[in-house]
């Protein structure tokens, strides 16, 4: 069976989203969404009135990877630490305009921002419960006190790392091996707390991101 045509206003979103992280949010108008789609900017607008509501439909599918991928990952059958970091990256990726620009974006919209904190205080929880797994499961060691400042400094790089690599390539285009690096920041991070019983797993996973990272564009 065919797969039906995608409507235009989810057609809006995704080409809005790809347009944001190539040229950047700031850069990018709703005439050039228009333009790009080949639509008529009236019909841009019958959907949507401005380009913070573009943002804020984006944010809601960002809000639905979050739910989806870091939970899902906490419960997955493949290697737990792998397929977290795996949804680290794929959500830097797909959303890194609002990565690089989530400082001003959230400041134009304070209803974004109260959106944003309770969805980081679920992004949080679910990393502490997958590293409340990793200890059961013998592969960390730390102790419950630290666990809720562990999974804060994880998610403080995965936050900024995009932000960090636009300050540091101004211009130079961002790619995916370069977000891949900040997997291996993530795994940095874990060096002192892997067990003897983790040992092996953990340097398969940093040969694995860094062999992506090193990947030419």
């Amino acid at each position: 069976m065919a797969t039906p045509p995608m409507k235009t206003k989810q057609r809006i979103i995704q080409a809005s989203c790809e347009l944001f992280n190539e040229h950047g949010e700031r850069a990018t108008t709703t005439n050039h969404i228009a333009a790009h789609l080949g639509i008529s900017p009236g019909n841009l607008y019958y959907h949507f009135r401005n380009k913070e509501q573009i943002i804020r439909a984006i944010f809601t599918e960002y809000e639905q990877y979050l739910e989806e991928h870091y939970v899902a990952a906490s419960e997955g059958p493949q290697s737990r630490m792998q397929g977290y970091l795996d949804s680290m990256f794929q959500g830097m990726w797909r959303f890194r305009f609002l990565y690089a620009s989530l400082a001003d974006i959230l400041a134009r919209d304070p209803e974004l921002h109260k959106r944003y904190l309770q969805a980081h205080e679920r992004v949080l929880q679910s990393g502490i419960d997958t590293l409340r797994q990793l200890r059961r499961e013998g592969a960390i060691a730390i102790e419950d006190s630290f666990l809720p400042d562990f999974a804060e400094g994880i998610k403080l790089v995965v936050t900024h790392w995009v932000s960090h690599l636009y300050i540091r390539n101004l211009d130079t285009p961002i790619t995916e091996s370069m977000v891949y690096q900040g997997v291996l920041q993530v795994l940095a991070l874990f060096q002192g707390i892997i067990t003897v019983a983790g040992r092996a797993e953990f340097d398969r996973l940093v040969a694995h991101y860094r062999l992506l990272a090193s990947r030419p564009a």
